[in-house]
């Protein structure tokens, strides 16, 4: 029901930062829990963090807490994903989700997935 289109991926050197966005369309941007998810070369696509449309609900992943902030501008349709501190461990392609209602953290409760954006982190 949402088209979801993600980028801000690239490369980078460990230590450094990136804003990842996703623009959304097709929907009431406003009314959708918007979660970031991530998926590496052979692993299980696995939890970021998400955000409700009340925008101060928030839940992050216990590897990225501290490090990471996922934000929203419903005026702009959009939810970002700032990542500092990167290592390279959090090298992966990066898929933002949406779902309605309440937070979740499983993927499967998402219902609408952007194409993903790569993110590589060198050391």
């Amino acid at each position: 029901q949402v088209q979801l289109v993600e980028s801000g991926g690239g490369l980078v050197q460990a230590g450094g930062s990136l804003r990842l966005s996703c623009a959304s369309s097709g929907g009431t941007f406003s009314t959708y829990t918007m979660g970031w998810f991530r998926q590496a070369p052979g692993k299980e696509r696995e939890f970021v963090a998400v955000i409700s449309w009340r925008a101060g609900n928030t839940y992050y992943a216990d590897s990225v807490k501290g490090r990471f902030t996922i934000s929203r501008d419903n005026t702009k349709n959009t939810v970002y994903l700032q990542m500092n501190s990167l290592k390279p461990e959090d090298t992966a392609v990066y898929y933002c989700a949406a779902r309605r209602d309440t937070i979740a953290t499983r993927s499967s409760d998402f219902g609408s997935w952007g194409q993903g954006t790569q993110v590589t982190v060198s050391s």
